[in-house]
């Protein structure tokens, strides 16, 4: 019986319930509830138990990332269907989430000096004065101990303002390769096929990991930096560091690019319909609210939000 699949809303419902139970936010009312909601039908605790036997085969990971998995809906249920075909398809399920998982269980991300969850923004003043901002989702080690102050960016994104109370050279590392900023403020991004560096005042040497050229980019300035060398180089966008006040800026953007970006700062999964992807969009959105952000588009856009449950939003034609 615990084989037998399960309807998406149920399952939807389960899901939700584990998230909210296992990271101890139940109040006593929610608790009861929960088990109401469990003896309500026999489909109910029979979805509830086949998270429980998702749930052994990635009881290894860590507390977030085991959240992250539980988060993509979408596969979770298209393998939890598949639970009926034996034990051999629940260690394929098994097998299939920690890989779904685990580009958020690189050593990089739960390693480093400094994480942010996703939707979390931080900023640190380090010793030298420097002032450093962590976007959503980002992980940087620190070490000023030898002869130059050293930020690796592992995963993310951040700004930095650069101080003056160390003579050493400042440097941020990344995969891709080596910036030396001239006293200035920059953005480091890491992208899937590299690192964007945009320079906001002043300058910044970049030298990918693989060549010995170092070129300097200045203000205004925007490149992507692979480990063989830099691409074009273009303008910075306007509103580029809106982020670290916790906006989005956007101008004339396709829906679909806006969507994508403001589902960095929220768990779960955040879409939109294709008919709907390519409308036009201009205008500020807050980072800190990205429920508020989505409300702003219906006065503008002939489109509505569909919430299937918090976790599964998805922005389609009104």
């Amino acid at each position: 019986m615990s084989a037998a699949p399960v309807s998406n809303q149920v399952l939807d419902a389960a899901i939700a319930w584990k998230l909210c139970l296992d990271e101890g936010c139940g109040s006593p009312d929610e608790r009861s509830e929960f088990i109401r909601w469990h003896a309500a039908s026999e489909e109910h605790a029979r979805a509830w138990r086949q998270l429980g036997m998702l749930d052994q085969r990635v009881s290894a990971a860590a507390g977030p990332a085991r959240k992250a998995l539980l988060q993509s809906r979408v596969s979770l249920r298209r393998r939890v269907g598949k639970l009926g075909g034996g034990l051999a398809g629940m260690l394929l399920v098994g097998a299939l989430l920690l890989q779904i998982g685990a580009p958020s269980l690189s050593p990089g991300y739960w390693l480093a000096d400094q994480r942010t969850a996703t939707g979390e923004l931080r900023t640190l003043r380090l010793e030298d004065g420097t002032l450093l901002s962590l976007n959503t989702h980002t992980a940087v080690d620190i070490d000023f101990e030898g002869d130059e102050r050293l930020i690796v960016l592992h995963q993310g994104e951040i700004s930095v303002e650069t101080g003056h109370q160390d003579l050493r050279p400042l440097l941020v590392r990344t995969d891709d390769g080596r910036l030396r900023p001239l006293g200035t403020r920059f953005l480091v991004k890491r992208e899937q096929h590299g690192t964007r560096l945009e320079v906001l005042q002043s300058q910044v040497a970049a030298m990918p990991s693989n060549s010995g050229d170092e070129r300097v980019l200045r203000e205004g300035q925007q490149v992507l930096m692979n480990a063989n060398g830099l691409g074009q180089i273009s303008p910075v966008a306007a509103g580029a560091d809106a982020w670290t006040r916790g906006m989005l800026v956007v101008d004339n953007v396709r829906l679909g690019d806006l969507v994508a970006e403001l589902g960095r700062y929220r768990s779960g999964h955040l879409g939109v319909a294709d008919e709907v992807a390519n409308l036009r969009v201009t205008g500020s959105f807050p980072l800190t609210d990205t429920d508020l952000a989505l409300a702003s588009l219906l006065p503008a856009l002939p489109v509505k939000v569909e919430r299937h449950t918090p976790w599964w939003v998805t922005v389609v034609a009104k």
